[in-house]
């Protein structure tokens, strides 16, 4: 037992009633020295645990205290409320629905002080408000069920409709939950194919789990089930103004082989990617700041693009 899941269940012995205990005792009950339990109350006087003694009846806590469940400084406060934010900012209904659960309830055991720092966090911090604002909240998936199998390496079974509208029913071994910009996926193994698979979860429906249990594979990690190699995937190298770069780091959707500086102002970056049309759609929201080197593919796809853009344009001016 270290110090800390000690100087807590000492916090929980003293506060019972009748709950007072000598130096000796309690040195008994830890199986310390009485030195360590003395170091243990300096350090809950830190923390403003009000321990007091009695001479006949020995240590206790001043009557009428109780530990709260949860004990939050401000600092910590605002960090559990940027996260509860974030997850409030997204497209999944239930998930909003749970944050917002997690949210009263801790409001409901905190002191008065940290409620009104919480009520100001909650409605002066706003994460992603693009997202927020303008998103459609969705059903499906449920993620905690898919958490949950994941824990106990239970197989799942599911109905998914692909992007082409084809329905069918899988079955996975299910290996990660992952968060792409707007929307979950959930990574694994999938029967059907005999390969690893990414599963959108707002086209997943009815997803029950078996009482089957799936085995961990030797070597299998988060990157290698992310940016997993496949014979389709490409080389890409793109060359990005460096007033873009980090914005383009932070959402690609693939990892960086290779990152080097080539002109002034100009980064050289290197990854691989299978899906051209995607990344085609995808590198327009950089305008004129990435100029596409390899492949070929790639740069025959956006030419074909831009042309139809000049297209519309021309024909609407027509019109």
């Amino acid at each position: 037992m270290n110090s800390a899941e000690r100087r807590l269940k000492l916090i929980l012995l003293l506060q019972r009633p009748g709950g007072k205990k000598t130096v000796q005792e309690l040195a008994d009950i830890f199986g310390v020295s009485r030195r360590t339990i003395f170091r243990d109350f300096n350090a809950l006087s830190e923390i403003n645990v009000p321990i007091n003694y009695d001479r006949y009846t020995g240590y206790g806590l001043v009557e009428g205290y109780k530990m709260p469940p949860l004990m939050f400084n401000s600092k910590e406060l605002a960090t559990i409320m940027v996260g509860l934010n974030f997850v409030k900012s997204q497209v999944d209904q239930q998930m909003v629905q749970d944050a917002t659960g997690v949210e009263l309830k801790i409001k409901n055991v905190l002191p008065n002080e940290l409620k009104t720092l919480m009520t100001s966090l909650e409605e002066h911090t706003i994460v992603d408000p693009y997202l927020r604002f303008n998103s459609h909240q969705k059903k499906g998936g449920d993620w905690y069920l898919i958490s949950a199998a994941i824990a106990d390496k239970k197989r799942m079974q599911f109905t998914y409709t692909t992007k082409s509208g084809e329905r069918s029913t899988r079955k996975i071994d299910p290996y990660l939950l992952v968060y792409f910009q707007d929307h979950w996926n959930v990574v694994g193994w999938s029967h059907k194919r005999g390969d690893i698979r990414s599963f959108i979860l707002d086209r997943v429906v009815s997803p029950v789990i078996l009482e089957e249990n799936w085995l961990q594979k030797p070597k299998m990690n988060v990157d290698a089930l992310i940016f997993r190699f496949n014979e389709q995937k490409k080389l890409v190298v793109l060359e990005v103004e460096n007033s873009e770069i980090e914005r383009m780091r932070a959402i690609l959707p693939a990892k960086i082989i290779k990152l080097e500086e080539v002109k002034l102002k100009k980064i050289r970056l290197c990854f691989e990617f299978d899906n051209m049309p995607f990344l085609n759609q995808w590198l327009l929201q950089f305008g004129t700041s990435v100029k596409i080197i390899k492949p070929e593919t790639l740069i025959s796809l956006q030419k074909k693009t831009l042309q139809a853009m000049i297209n519309n344009l021309e024909q609407k001016e027509e019109a």
